[in-house]
This record gives C-alpha cells, sequence and structure tokens, in this order.
C-alpha cells in the first residue's frame, strides 16, 4: 500500500476543470488520493502540478521538489507532461520526446512506483485541427508506452477505450476535463492500482453525444470569445496561463485535509 502520492504535471494533474473546493480544482489526483488514504493513517499527498506548464519547466520545477519527498516504492509518483509541448505550433518533436524520456529515467532512479499516461489521439472530431492532433499525439503516445515498458511504469491508456471520444467528458473551454472527466480517469488510475474502484467505470453515456447544430455554433462562438481570444493574446504576449501560479500541495500534507474538503 502507498503511503505517499507525489503528482507531477500540468493542468491535466492539477485539475481543470473539475469542481472547485476552496478555490482549488479538484481533479483525478485528489480523486485517487481520497481512496489511497482510506484505512491509511500515515498516507500524505502532494501536488505540484500547475496548468500550462511544459514537459521541461515540469522537469526542472517540479522534478527535483518532487524527488526530495520519495520514500521508495511506497511513494506513488504520476508524471503527465508534453500535452502542452505537442499542442504549440512550433512543436518538436524530437527535442520534446528526447526531454520526455530523460526526465521519465530520471524519475525511475528514485525508486518511486512510477505511473505514466497517454493522451486521447482520435477524439470523434474530423477537422483538419484534429487530424494532426492526432498524427502528432500518435507519435508522442509511443515513446509514452515503450518508455513505461522500459521502466516498469504502471501506464494509463485511454486510447483502448472509445467512450472517452464522448465531448460530454470535456469542460466549456474544449480542452480540460469536466467532473465526470477527472471521475473516470480517478476510477481508471485506481484500477490501474489494483484499488478499490467503480467497476461500471467505462459504461458510455446515454443520449445525444453533439448537440444540434445551432446549439453547436452558438456553443462555438461563446468559447471564441471567452476562451480564443484570451489565449491568442498570451500566446502574443509569450505567456501561459500558468505564470505566476504556485502548485496546490507543495509539501506531503496528511490526506484528506480538512482545509481541502
Amino acid at each position: 500500500m502507498f503511503t505517499r502520492f507525489i503528482a507531477l504535471g500540468d493542468s491535466m494533474t492539477e485539475g481543470m476543470s473539475d469542481e472547485q473546493i476552496n478555490g482549488k480544482y479538484r481533479g483525478w489526483a485528489d480523486r485517487v488520493a481520497d481512496v489511497l488514504a482510506e484505512g491509511n493513517p500515515n498516507f500524505t499527498y502532494m501536488n505540484l502540478a500547475i496548468r500550462g506548464k511544459l514537459v521541461g519547466q515540469v522537469a526542472r520545477d517540479q522534478v527535483p521538489v518532487a524527488l526530495k519527498y520519495v520514500e521508495g516504492r511506497s511513494t506513488l509518483l504520476s508524471f503527465h507532461a508534453g500535452a502542452n509541448d505537442v499542442l504549440r505550433p512550433k512543436y518538436n518533436p524530437e527535442s520534446v520526446i528526447e526531454e520526455y524520456s530523460e526526465t521519465v529515467r530520471f524519475l525511475a532512479k528514485s525508486g518511486a512506483q512510477l505511473m505514466l499516461f497517454c493522451v486521447l489521439e482520435d477524439t470523434g472530431e474530423k477537422t483538419k485541427r484534429a487530424k494532426i492532433w492526432q498524427e502528432r499525439f500518435r507519435v508522442f503516445n509511443e515513446n509514452v508506452r515503450a518508455m513505461a515498458d522500459e521502466v516498469g511504469a504502471i501506464l494509463l491508456d485511454p486510447n483502448h477505450d472509445s467512450f472517452w471520444r464522448d465531448p460530454r467528458f470535456i469542460a466549456s473551454d474544449k480542452l480540460h476535463l469536466n467532473a465526470e472527466g477527472h471521475r473516470r480517469v480517478a476510477q481508471g488510475v485506481l484500477e490501474r492500482l489494483g484499488a478499490p474502484h467503480d467497476p461500471d467505470w467505462r459504461r458510455p453515456l446515454t443520449g445525444r453525444a453533439r448537440p444540434i447544430a445551432p446549439i453547436r455554433i452558438a456553443k462555438d462562438l461563446w468559447w471564441f470569445l471567452t476562451f480564443g481570444i484570451p489565449w491568442i493574446i498570451r500566446r502574443l504576449r509569450g505567456r501561459s496561463s500558468g505564470d505566476g501560479r504556485s502548485a496546490k500541495y507543495e509539501t506531503p500534507i496528511k490526506w484528506p485535509s480538512r482545509n481541502t474538503h
């Protein structure tokens, strides 16, 4: 049984856009920590993930901090990074994949139980942008799987389950998971860990998955005004959504904490 869980990465692991508790996104990692802490009075949890971070930033800023608190195999160490790099217009696959691989090997040397994640390749969309996304992440994921095999990491790969293509697991920003999406990821992680989980977590949602055309067009316009324009402005200014932000839990804390639930 793990006595410590340390989560590294970007917005996915920070928890965007799950429900918020005391101003902090809950996210799949908090949900996993909830279960791992049950009947485990010595359990502690640490989440260093910050939205918008590139794989190199995670490696330089989060990894050294995390390694100070690793306690061998009793520590679960999750690493989910690289998606922000892949989505950049000037994405360089060779350098990003090399940096990702070096970071995984470095983390594996800590003796912790490492957990890695693939990114969903086929979102169900048929646009040109979706095809570029699919090809880029296909190559990226091939390396993630190879690294998981090389270092003996636990791997969560959503590409084996078609239900993830349902857009109702995605928040209104069209990028991050909503509360149900994070709940499902948590259940998938718990299953891979051999921990208690919902056995029906793969069950598809019922009803219409995609809205009719007029509603979809209206939502697209709202998205562009609410999320698209701010994103463009940040890119022009060379800024990231994570600039100036600190991690949710920068040191191991007893979990569940009375301040977070």
